[in-house]
């Protein structure tokens, strides 16, 4: 049975996209910190490990990217965003998020910082 890394003590809030579908190309839309309804509220453990080295054009870049663990909820998924209401970063998920055993209990994803734009606070 898995255990839980630790403890889940930082506050997030999930930004929800709105889907709309333009010549065929579908484009999401955010709502803010402030927007998102409080219910979106969650908390969870936020483990950065210095972020993911990648190599772009023969530069080497460090990517800011985070492994958050938290109680399952079926409304995160691949296009949301979770805000750090802290320090109000924004990340974006990277993939599908993995229920841990398929038990609906612990849910694990990792994430990816928006750096620059309409994500930088």
């Amino acid at each position: 049975m898995y255990r839980p890394a630790g403890d889940y003590y930082t506050p997030m809030k999930l930004l929800i996209p709105k889907a709309d579908k333009y010549n065929g190309k579908v484009t999401y839309t955010y709502p803010s910190i402030e927007e998102a309804p409080e219910e979106n509220i969650f908390f969870g453990s936020f483990k950065t490990f210095g972020g993911t080295e990648t190599t772009v054009n023969g530069i080497v870049t460090i990517v800011d990217t985070a492994n958050i663990e938290t109680f399952y909820r079926p409304d995160i998924g691949r296009y949301c965003r979770i805000a750090i209401l802290e320090t109000k970063e924004i990340y974006e998920v990277l993939g599908d998020p993995e229920d841990i055993e398929r038990r609906h209990q612990i849910l694990k994803f990792k994430v990816k910082k928006i750096v620059g734009g309409i994500g930088e606070q």
